[in-house]
């Protein structure tokens, strides 16, 4: 089927081609010495937080939150229950000793044991000794300045002279009244550390060994293997077959992060690679040459490449989530080439250049649309959709730069046609046309019965928690861990801002006066603050006064009691400072919770322990009213309330982009644009409604990969229109589209439900705008195109 711009052959490229094309290879070489330079030292990341929304708000909560992610992003505990003490502790050993063993036969540790709990509260006490007259429990101050200093000396002669009971850490005249270890065990009741003379932790009739493990390196630097989760099973199994009927927890970021490292690196592969094997099969059905098997795999390669260097050289790194959404890219970024070699079959080489001058206008304007709709991922304010969008659009740059000045050069032998091309493209004539009102309202009907019910099916739901991917068994395990040590909720905490330090901790102690009420009521589980740890200098002075007056009065009672002059120990003379106090070891449990220079003041965290109620979330919320500088902080419901409302921001953002897309197509083709853009926005309507069909909940990342299906679709009603839709042409379209649906319908079997919600809208999308688009093609000779097309 011959062409008007064929009929008069040009030998000889476009002024200037040949300047374009060894530019274009040098910049190639320059990207091939970035890729042997990356590849030696991949600067990855595997972070699954990356594709939430950066911090637009208050810069103290993104402080908190990454301070609070920070802080454990290494760490991994694992929990051996068992039913006796001593079958607990030998399962401890045998765990321990094969995590070890690995560690010296790898040469090399993946975990580092942590510091026993022994060694850490031996400095602690230390540190805390000079200051112990100041550290008071609010039951401990209720008591004493209630109590009659007569009941309060026999109970300190009961401790002197009475069966010993718990261990008293310092000389009794120091602490005649054991106020330092009551001290203690509450500080150890609300830090989970309250483990008995073994270091076991008994809960609900099973004796608990708390391991705890560093991960040596960041947990977000896996690499996609499996070994940290392979190390853990092993020591399980080891200890397992050394205490039968052991039950083994593990829970920890690393164990999360590699899961999610591991899952990328397998959809990598089964993406990528899918995809590249299926246009490559598909290139081969229909031209059944080498040639464009190789020139389209080039095109892809360079797109690819090219993408990857400048993401990196902008970002500094590339996500691991944008590999494998680039992956992707190769069931778009093939068309250009594709369009080429449908277009070249039965055309002879020295025609060459006049097909390019042929083909550049449609190509170039689906380059437009396509970049037009992966940019506007750019806009959601999410550091991963934004690298996923520099680097789709630089990945179909290239691709589009390399068909139009390579595949001329390269492309100069004889191209026929094949049977599978042949027949492919006849399937056009036998395909229908809208060309009455009848059809047309038979059309109308028919989208009508399949979209209106469905879209009143639908239903919206940004929930965080819809977006994890971890496996359920993992998040299981978490949380049972949670629970058991009262491990606290890293995404709600309370921020407490001040001027300084002190009146920080004055706010914090108001604050925890209140979370004290509601714990003792049983309404909610207990909370971790520094000020239960470090008071306030005037908490610090009142208590001093109180235990000095309290204990002198004692052991005056005391000394007439005993004949024997009893005088009190010596004590820091100033209150303990936040500097010294973050600097010893004794603030390990808490020091995560100090946030410090936060814009004109200071802040810290107090953090919850227990949310299992359904109504713990509104009950610690009113705790910060009416407090001067407190405010409680939901991360989960403040993101997904950010989801929403850019779904809402990027729906609008939709609707815009059709009226830019069809004023861009309407300068071209003029009355008949419609017949470009219909079958994408049909296809977009019964794709929403497919969802609701379905039940699948429609969220943000439907609304953007209903962005990209604007950009992608509307490149087949271009080729059908531009060329009046002849055979090469639906060539073209077919094998171009069945490669990008089969490669957003991988997307659609992630397990990352973000890029699983782009794969299902695509593949439903894809495949109705490639069954929709012919039917809008105008008639071979209609009128009203010619002058808009590239004759």
């Amino acid at each position: 089927m011959s062409e008007p711009p064929l009929h008069s052959p040009a030998a000889h490229p476009p002024r200037g081609w040949r300047w374009l094309a060894l530019a274009w290879v040098l910049v190639l070489v320059a990207v091939a010495w970035h890729q042997w330079r990356f590849w030696h030292a991949p600067a990855i990341d595997t972070d699954v937080l990356a594709l939430l929304p950066a911090e637009a708000g208050d810069p103290a909560i993104a402080d908190a939150t990454r301070r609070i992610a920070g802080n454990s992003a290494r760490d991994v505990v694992v929990m051996l229950g068992a039913d006796t003490p001593e079958t607990a502790l030998r399962a401890r050993g045998v765990f321990d000793a094969f995590v070890q063993t690995s560690a010296a036969e790898q040469a090399s540790a993946l975990l580092v044991s942590d510091r026993s709990p022994d060694d850490w509260f031996a400095q602690a006490r230390d540190f805390f000794a000079p200051y112990r007259d100041r550290l008071l429990t609010q039951a401990q101050r209720e008591a004493l300045a209630q109590t009659p200093a007569d009941a309060l000396a026999e109970s300190a002669l009961v401790a002197l002279y009475g069966p010993m009971g718990a261990p008293r850490l310092t000389e009794w005249r120091r602490d005649p009244l054991g106020l330092w270890p009551q001290w203690w065990q509450a500080q150890a009741a609300s830090s989970g550390l309250a483990l008995d003379a073994d270091g076991l932790l008994q809960v609900e009739g099973r004796h608990w060994a708390v391991l705890q493990f560093t991960l040596r390196e960041s947990a977000f630097k896996l690499d996609g293997e499996r070994r940290l989760q392979d190390l853990l099973d092993g020591a399980a199994s080891a200890a397992t077959t050394a205490a039968p009927g052991l039950r083994v927890l593990k829970a920890g970021v690393p164990l999360h992060a590699e899961s999610a490292a591991v899952q990328a690196s397998r959809e990598v592969n089964t993406i990528g690679w899918g995809s590249l094997a299926a246009v490559l099969l598909l290139v081969w059905l229909a031209f059944r040459s080498l040639r464009p098997l190789l020139l389209v795999a080039l095109s892809l390669l360079v797109g690819c490449a090219v993408a990857l260097t400048v993401t990196v050289l902008v970002f500094g790194k590339i996500h691991l989530l944008t590999l494998i959404f680039g992956a992707s890219l190769v069931g778009v970024a093939e068309d250009y080439g594709i369009h080429w070699f449908a277009s070249r079959q039965g055309v002879a080489a020295e025609r060459r250049w006049s097909l390019l001058r042929h083909l550049l206008p449609g190509l170039w304007l689906a380059l437009l649309t396509s970049a037009m709709a992966y940019l506007a991922l750019g806009l959601a304010p999410f550091p991963g959709l934004r690298q996923m969008a520099l680097f789709s659009v630089v990945g179909l740059m290239a691709a589009f730069l390399t068909v139009i000045l390579a595949f001329p050069w390269l492309d100069g032998g004889r191209m026929g046609t094949t049977a599978f091309s042949r027949w492919l493209g006849g399937t056009l004539a036998r395909w229908p046309r809208l060309a009455s009102r009848r059809a047309f309202g038979v059309l109308a009907v028919a989208v009508l019965l399949v979209a209106v019910p469905g879209l009143f099916k639908l239903q919206a739901n940004d929930d965080l928690r819809g977006l994890q991917s971890s496996p359920p068994a993992l998040i299981a395990q978490q949380r049972e861990v949670g629970r058991l040590l009262g491990m606290p909720s890293p995404a709600q905490f309370f921020l407490v801002q001040g001027r300084d330090a002190e009146q920080v901790l004055q706010r914090e102690e108001r604050l925890v006066a209140r979370l004290r009420q509601i714990e003792a009521e049983g309404s909610v589980g207990g909370h971790r603050a520094l000020s239960d740890w470090l008071p306030s200098q005037r908490q610090q002075d009142e208590d001093a006064a109180l235990t000095s007056r309290v204990e002198q009065e004692v052991l005056a009672r005391l000394s007439a009691t005993t004949g024997e002059t009893l005088a009190r120990g010596e004590f820091a003379a100033s209150a303990m400072g936040i500097d010294a106090f973050l600097a010893s070891s004794a603030s390990r449990p808490v020091r995560h919770l100090w946030l410090g220079q936060v814009g004109q003041g200071v802040a810290s965290v107090v953090m919850v322990n227990d949310l299992s109620r359904p109504d713990a979330l509104a009950i610690f919320a009113a705790q910060a009213e009416g407090l001067d500088g407190v405010r409680w902080v939901d991360r989960t419901a403040d993101i997904s309330r950010l989801l929403t409302h850019y779904r809402y921001m990027m729906s609008w953002l939709l609707l815009a982009g059709v009226v830019v897309v069809f004023v861009v197509l309407a300068l071209r083709y003029r009355g008949q644009a419609w017949r470009v853009i219909t079958p994408t926005l049909l296809a977009g309507v019964l794709t929403v409604a497919l969802l609701g069909w379905l039940g699948q909940p429609l969220q943000l990342f439907n609304v953007l990969a209903l962005m990209l299906l604007l950009g992608m679709g509307i490149d087949y009603g271009i080729f059908l229109v531009e060329h009046r839709g002849d055979a090469s042409a639906w060539l073209a379209v077919c094998v171009g589209a069945a490669s990008t649906w089969l490669s957003f319908g991988l997307l659609g079997l992630s397990a990352t439900p973000a890029l699983r919600a782009f794969g299902l809208t695509l593949l439903f999308g894809i495949g109705l705008v490639w069954l929709l688009s012919p039917l809008f093609r105008p008639l071979p000779d209609d009128s009203s195109l010619h002058g808009h097309t590239s004759e």
